[in-house]
C-alpha cells in the first residue's frame, strides 16, 4: 500500500459521525444539519431538462468523453471568465474541465508535487481537508498558515518559501468566509515567481458574496493586472456546485498558466477522469447563464439578513463577506458545544477543530463551529433561532 496513506487523518464528517454515535436528541423538533456545505437550493430548471434530453443522454452514454473537454464547453468557461474577471484565456491551452473542484484540487497536487524529501505545501489553517490529503499522498510536508480570519501569509519564513512547491489559497474562505484582497493575491504571486512554485486558488465560493456590487477578486484577475497575461505559475479552480446548486453534477474547471495546464492535462489522460459528454453539455448551459446565479445569491443574502441579529447578539459575529458559513467562537470546547446542541435541539454543526491542525499547541479552529446556511430558508432561520437559544445554556 502507499506508505503515505497512514498520514491521512479521518475526514471531518467521519469524526462528526463518531462524535454523535450513541447520542440521541432529546428534542422532538425536526433535525436540521448546518454541518455539511452541501447546497440544498433547487438547481436551474434547464439543468434538469438537459439531463433529461434523450438525444443528449444517448450521445453522452455512447461516447468516450475527451479528457480536454468539448471545445464548446471550454469556450463557455472562457466567456464566463472574461465576463466575471475581465481576463482573456485561450480555451485550447489554458482551460480544462474537472469533476468538481475537489477532484481537481487533489489531483493537481499529484501532478505538480515532486515527491522530494524536502517538498513543502503551504495551506491555510483551518482549511478544506483535500489540500492536506493531496500533499500527504505525494510525501509533501504541509506548512500551516494561521487563518482564523485573514491568512497570516506574510509571516511565512523565507526558508519555507524556498522549499515550497505548491500553495493552496481559498477565497471566499472555507470555513471563515474571508475574501482575499488584491494585496494578498499579489503577495503570493510575487513569491511564486521568486521561488518557482504553483499557486492553486480554490474559488468555488466566488459567486456567493454579501454585497451584490462587490464581487470577490480572483487569482487570475490579479495576475493579469500585475503584467502576467499568461498567468505564470497561477492556477484557479471553480465549479457549478455552489454557483448553480449542482454538487451532484460534479462539474468544474481549472484555468491558468498554459505550461502547467499542459502538463496537468498529460497527467489527467492517465488519471481517467474525463467528464461525461452529457454533463459537459449541461455544464456549458450553466456557465453561459447568470440569471440563476443572481437569484441564488439573493436567497443566501436573505438567510444572513434574517439571522444576523441573533448571531451577532449571541456570538458577536457578522455575516461573512463571502461563502455561506458563520464561523463563531462559542467560548467553550467546540466538540462539547456540538454534542450538547445536538442533544438539546436536534441540530448538527461541525466542530471547528476538525477543520484545523494543531501547530505549537494551538488549533485555530478550536472553540469555533461552522454553521452552513444551506438548508431551505425557513429551516435555516428556525435552526439558527434554536442554536442561539441553546447557546447560553450550553456555555
Amino acid at each position: 500500500m502507499n506508505r503515505h496513506l497512514s498520514a491521512l487523518l479521518p475526514y471531518p464528517f467521519e469524526r462528526l459521525n463518531a462524535l454523535k454515535e450513541g447520542i440521541r436528541s432529546e428534542s422532538n423538533l425536526p433535525h436540521v444539519s448546518l454541518a455539511l456545505g452541501e447546497p440544498n437550493h433547487d438547481p436551474p430548471s434547464f439543468v434538469i431538462e438537459c439531463l433529461s434530453d434523450p438525444d443528449l443522454l444517448h450521445q453522452g452514454l455512447t461516447t468516450y468523453p475527451p479528457t480536454r473537454g468539448n471545445a464548446s464547453l471550454r469556450e463557455a468557461i472562457a466567456q464566463w471568465l472574461k465576463r466575471r474577471y475581465f481576463i482573456e484565456l485561450d480555451p485550447d491551452t489554458s482551460i480544462l474541465p474537472v469533476n468538481g473542484t475537489r477532484e481537481g484540487l487533489f489531483s493537481l497536487g499529484q501532478a505538480v508535487l515532486s515527491g522530494a524529501p524536502n517538498s513543502t505545501t503551504v495551506i491555510p489553517n483551518p482549511f478544506y481537508q483535500i489540500y492536506e490529503g493531496s500533499a500527504f499522498l505525494r510525501g509533501s510536508t504541509p506548512y500551516y498558515v494561521p487563518a482564523t480570519e485573514r491568512p497570516e501569509i506574510e509571516a511565512v519564513p523565507t526558508e519555507v518559501w524556498q522549499r515550497t512547491e505548491l500553495l493552496y489559497v481559498c477565497s471566499p474562505g472555507n470555513p471563515t468566509g474571508y475574501v482575499a484582497d488584491r494585496e494578498l493575491y499579489s503577495y503570493v504571486i510575487d513569491k511564486a515567481q521568486e521561488h518557482d512554485f504553483i499557486v492553486a486558488s480554490d474559488e468555488c465560493y466566488s459567486e456567493i458574496y454579501l454585497k451584490e456590487n462587490e464581487a470577490p477578486v480572483g487569482l487570475l484577475e490579479v495576475a493579469a493586472s500585475m503584467g502576467l497575461p499568461k498567468f505564470n505559475r497561477c492556477i484557479a479552480f471553480n465549479s457549478l456546485s455552489k454557483r448553480s446548486n449542482c454538487p451532484g453534477l460534479r462539474s468544474g474547471f481549472v484555468a491558468g498558466d498554459p505550461l502547467v495546464i499542459e502538463q496537468y492535462y498529460n497527467y489527467r489522460t492517465y488519471h481517467g477522469c474525463a467528464m461525461p459528454v452529457h454533463v459537459q453539455n449541461t455544464s456549458e448551459r450553466a456557465w453561459l447563464d447568470e440569471e440563476h446565479v443572481i437569484e441564488n445569491r439573493a436567497v443566501y443574502r436573505r438567510k444572513f439578513e434574517a439571522t444576523q441579529t441573533l448571531m451577532s447578539r449571541t456570538f458577536g459575529v457578522q455575516p461573512p463577506d463571502g461563502a455561506f458559513y458563520y464561523w463563531p467562537d462559542v467560548g467553550i470546547d467546540d466538540e462539547l458545544f456540538a454534542t450538547e446542541l445536538f442533544r438539546r435541539e436536534n441540530i448538527t454543526v461541525l466542530p471547528g477543530k476538525y477543520l484545523g491542525r494543531t501547530v505549537g499547541d494551538k488549533n485555530p479552529g478550536a472553540n469555533h463551529i461552522r454553521v452552513a446556511l444551506v438548508a431551505p430558508f425557513e429551516d435555516c432561520v428556525d435552526a439558527v433561532r434554536r442554536l442561539c437559544r441553546a447557546a447560553d445554556e450550553i456555555r
